[in-house]
């Protein structure tokens, strides 16, 4: 290493508490975050990205730290920092529980990156250099048209997938997301050129798009999406992908052509709830809108493309109750989603949600920041409406023995493969549904008092 570089060291922490989506390689996801940052950083710092996903910390030499973490990893990343700061380096942590919670976070590390980086961080690196590092960096949105490739070359090789970024922001409000608090409500989009030089620099055939939405609300982002697919076919890029999609995807069937032909296997799509009920709880407007009699409709549309489905369900919204939970873990069965990610309603810091139960004192942690590990989406954090919070626990690990069991998965296999017609589609489900096996089958639900 050149003596006369600075050394930046930025750093993934795991939860310690609970590994979930780390039990297994192919649900391992790259922390995007850090290679942004490391991508914004001058050339005359030495960075070195040091993941937990696949090595526990170890100390190494460092003028400046940085950490990410996401809500239920921030106690460890407050550990780390503190092995630093007893040694005199100084820490800056940045992600979206620092953004949310920074009275907090100022209290385990010497700043703050609040919101995106792209507008701070680069000031933060010349304050750090003249000696008057801040408690905080605050910057508006960034422009997405200019934003650089991820250092992908920093991530640990182990991962199985690529996670690429193509847009920012939702203008849906979901009681329960804290994506709109961190990235605001408007789409902002990435150049589509820059974007398929980035899928086609990578060394992965498996990609992840880490969009909220890969197709958005509005005719922009559409016609955006539509631009990265048809640059993926143009350019034979012969990658094989998965991401986020709501609903209305069903409404817009030549872009989900071309989402088949430029690789998709398989849309994650936000069910949350077989009912209306429970919909109204999370101010889910797209699926009420759509109305939950077209969810059948919207699966047979996906799958005539060859394309599997990987349906997101919420258990514990105000309106549930245990035979209401019964219920869901029945629609789930029964239907034709090849793919279930079953969470327990979690109120994350900087949502609504998390408000609203504050008020109403319904948090059942109250040891921070150490509680923080428990809102992983299995652990049941506060007092659900119709129930109690043992009752929820019970409905989710109850649920978690059936939809993760292995008769469960092999039918959900042989069913894919009948309803794509796609022998690697159902390959891809079937992966999937191990991985959520790995998360639902790692320990019951608990409930905390």
């Amino acid at each position: 290493m050149n003596p006369g570089r600075k050394r930046l060291l930025l750093i993934n922490p795991a939860n310690t508490y609970r590994k979930g989506y780390l039990l297994r390689r192919e649900s391992k996801q790259a922390p995007l975050g850090l290679g942004i940052v490391a991508a914004l950083t001058p050339p005359e710092w030495s960075i070195k990205i040091l993941d937990e996903n696949f090595r526990e910390f170890r100390f190494r030499e460092a003028e400046l730290v940085g950490i990410t973490a996401v809500t239920a990893s921030v106690n460890r990343a407050y550990e780390i920092a503190a092995i630093y700061r007893e040694k005199g380096i100084p820490v800056v942590l940045g992600g979206i529980h620092g953004s949310s919670m920074p009275d907090e976070a100022i209290r385990f590390v010497d700043s703050v990156v609040i919101g995106e980086a792209e507008g701070s961080w680069n000031r933060l690196l010349d304050d750090f250099q003249a000696g008057r590092l801040q408690k905080t960096y605050t910057s508006g949105l960034s422009d997405m048209k200019s934003a650089p490739p991820a250092r992908h070359d920093l991530f640990h090789p182990g991962y199985f997938f690529a996670s690429i970024q193509t847009s920012r922001g939702c203008p849906m409000d979901c009681e329960f997301c804290s994506v709109p608090a961190f990235n605001g409500h408007q789409y902002r989009l990435r150049d589509p050129q820059s974007v398929v030089d980035e899928i086609a620099s990578v060394p992965h055939q498996l990609l992840y798009f880490v969009d909220d939405n890969i197709i958005g609300y509005n005719k922009a982002a559409e016609d955006h999406a539509a631009a990265v697919f048809e640059g993926m076919i143009r350019r034979n890029l012969k990658k094989e992908w998965f991401a986020q999609a709501s609903l209305n995807i069903i409404e817009k069937p030549e872009l989900l052509k071309l989402a088949k032909r430029s690789g998709c296997r398989m849309l994650l799509i936000g069910i949350e709830a077989e009912n209306a009920e429970a919909l109204k709880d999370s101010n889910k407007k797209v699926n009420l809108r759509l109305g939950v009699d077209n969810y059948k409709k919207a699966f047979r549309m996906v799958h005539r493309e060859g394309i599997a489905v990987l349906g997101a369900f919420i258990y514990g919204m105000d309106s549930d109750t245990t035979t209401s939970l019964k219920n869901r873990t029945k629609y789930i069965l029964s239907s034709s989603v090849d793919v279930t990610q079953a969470s327990v309603m979690t109120p994350l810091p900087g949502t609504r949600l998390f408000e609203k139960f504050k008020k109403e004192d319904r948090l059942l942690c109250h040891d921070f920041p150490k509680d923080w590990q428990h809102f992983h989406f299995s652990d049941v954090v506060f007092n659900p409406a119709r129930m109690t919070p043992k009752e929820l626990a019970e409905s989710t690990n109850h649920a978690y023995r059936q939809i993760c069991s292995m008769n469960t998965i092999r039918m959900k296999f042989l069913r894919t493969f009948w309803n794509t017609r796609s022998l690697r589609s159902a390959v891809w489900a079937w992966n999937s549904n191990l991985n959520y096996r790995s998360v639902g089958m790692e320990r019951p639900s608990e409930y905390r008092y």
